[in-house]
């Protein structure tokens, strides 16, 4: 018997259009508040500016409360906003939820806190905490870090180490000292136990890599936490110095891998008998280090892990849930249902989702509501052009053209009613915080915008302009005058994270047959009126559930 809960009923008003309904994801790219730092408005945007000025659009909310995260201080991430983009909904995310689960106890009733507790109070070992210092709230949250700290010393746990990844992406690109120095206090306050960082290094350089882009960053994590290999410091504050000293103008998520030696020894290396905590709540960054403690020894892995310790692992969240990866974790994860993927299938729409490695796990699994896999293997066609493994600001323009051949072709096939993709450039540039790079990467990116709109031209389709959180907007620090912070030298002091600003909702329907208002947009919505609008654009009635739509129909 087929399945007809999740099939979508035809609006009869609708004309219908000859191509498919295309959604660009323009990654990172939002409407800046100051015009100084503002990359998208320094670039020359030929046919974004065509779009904005001869199309209806609106701005569209991607951070704070519009996406999840606890309030509106939140920036934005890529997670959230494809979760917002693909559900229709809003759902609690990662931040929200772990707090909630802090405040309320129910994260240290759980059995998976109470097992790693006991672990090493039975056999008296270590606890160890591995993830992102600060308090960004896009991975991880220091304040979540402390207060499992603090439970831990009431549980009784003796001996803890900390294994801190510095930022500087989601938070100030040179703040490390603001964390690890203050964590370090924190940590000697715990009289009669002994708590102490154990090993660090720059996020981009070690433990936190994402997609299997390169697992050499993971080797150098693994290294570091476990084997207590790299360059020895009596600190962590001492290791952040020398190198700010000996590599002027470093950041923070560059820096070399450090390990924390008392007596010629490293104080925390990994042994068996421990129990590990990998804290960052986000999972795309948490999945290869988590395999890299998970897979048996002997078993398959891209590096050599020399060691490995049989520990009591857990991550923060389950970081796949279909895969179930972590076996063990701290908190549940949202539970996100009936996505616009799952409907469109089980209505018989045929689908294309595309991007390149950076993103290609953002346009389907995030977009599926964290599901691996496709809903149909007949209805969908998922495609991931390969990333170069090089720093995005040697090449800013990554692989969007690539991306819109693939799409073009795709176009000029007709076998797709809606196609989805996402260009990278302005978020992947925009978190290295080099402002030409940024401009040059929007340029690349806007070209591609061209020949997608000569192609829904040709085709007769529709084709959708959005963000799911800003970046490339906002590429300079501000003061709270809105004047631009300099550097030592003078310089304008860069912004490596996102932004708290909106993102386009622009619509471009060349053979618009009057069935929707295409003089105005609803306002003051959110990311997730996407699949909504997307949804009726393509000639159905959406969800009763599923948040507004961005146009109206008449």
């Amino acid at each position: 018997m087929a399945d007809t809960m999740h099939v979508l009923e035809k609006n009869p008003n609708w004309k219908g259009r000859r191509g498919p309904v295309v959604l660009v994801i323009m990654d990172g790219v939002g409407y800046g508040k100051f015009e100084e730092g503002d990359a998208v408005k320094a670039a020359r945007m030929k046919y974004l500016d065509w779009f904005t000025a001869n199309c209806p659009h609106t701005k569209l909310k991607a951070h704070g409360t519009a996406v999840g995260l606890p309030s509106d201080d939140d920036m934005g991430n890529s997670e959230v906003g494809h979760n917002a983009m693909g559900c229709g909904r809003v759902f609690a995310q990662g931040a929200k939820l772990v707090g909630e689960s802090i405040a309320n106890g129910s994260m240290f009733s759980a059995d998976t806190w109470k097992k790693l507790v006991k672990n090493v109070n039975d056999k008296n070992s270590t606890l160890h905490f591995i993830g992102l210092v600060s308090d960004g709230n896009v991975h991880s949250h220091i304040d979540h870090l402390k207060a499992m700290i603090t439970q831990a010393s009431k549980d009784g746990v003796k001996k803890l180490r900390v294994h801190a990844l510095l930022d500087g992406r989601d938070v100030d690109p040179t703040s490390a000292l603001n964390y690890i120095t203050p964590l370090e206090e924190f940590l000697a306050g715990f009289a009669g136990f002994d708590y102490q960082i154990a090993s660090g290094g720059g996020r981009m350089y070690m433990t936190m890599d994402r997609y299997n882009a390169d697992w050499s960053m993971v080797e150098r994590g693994w290294k570091a936490h476990v084997l207590g290999e790299g360059r020895k410091f009596e600190s962590a504050t001492k290791a952040i110095e020398t190198y700010r000293a000996e590599v002027p103008g470093v950041l923070d998520q560059d820096m070399h891998e450090f390990v924390i030696e008392k007596d010629g020894k490293p104080v925390g290396t990994i042994e068996d008998g421990d129990s590990v905590i990998y804290f960052n709540f986000r999972g795309d960054r948490a999945l290869e280090m988590t395999r890299a403690f998970e897979t048996p020894k002997g078993g398959d892995l891209p590096f050599d892990r020399v060691r490995v310790p049989a520990v009591e692992y857990a991550g923060m969240m389950e970081y796949d849930g279909d895969a179930h990866v972590p076996a063990q974790y701290l908190v549940n994860p949202p539970s996100i249902d009936r996505t616009m993927g799952e409907y469109l299938t089980k209505t018989g729409v045929k689908l294309l989702a595309i991007s390149e490695t950076q993103k290609y796990g953002h346009v389907t699994y995030f977009f599926n509501g964290n599901k691996q896999g496709k809903f149909d293997e007949k209805l969908e066609d998922y495609i991931e052009v390969p990333s170069d493994v090089v720093p995005f600001e040697q090449r800013p323009w990554m692989k969007c053209a690539e991306i819109t051949d693939k799409v073009i072709e795709a176009i000029k096939s007709g076998k797709y009613d809606h196609i989805r993709l996402n260009f990278p450039n302005g978020d992947m540039v925009g978190h290295t915080g080099v402002f030409n790079a940024v401009v040059c990467s929007m340029e690349g990116m806007d070209l591609q915008l061209g020949r997608l709109k000569a192609a829904i031209e040709e085709a007769g389709g529709i084709l959708c302009l959005t963000a799911d959180h800003g970046n490339s907007d906002d590429m300079y620090e501000h003061a709270k005058d809105g004047s631009v912070k300099k550097d030592a030298d003078g310089e304008p002091k860069a912004k490596t994270s996102h932004s708290l600003n909106p993102v386009p909702g622009i619509i471009y329907d060349p053979e618009y047959k009057g069935e929707y208002d295409n003089t105005k947009l609803n306002e003051g919505l959110g990311i997730s009126s996407w699949p909504a609008t997307l949804m009726t654009l393509m000639g159905y009635v959406p969800p009763a559930d599923y948040d507004k739509s961005i146009i109206n129909l008449k």
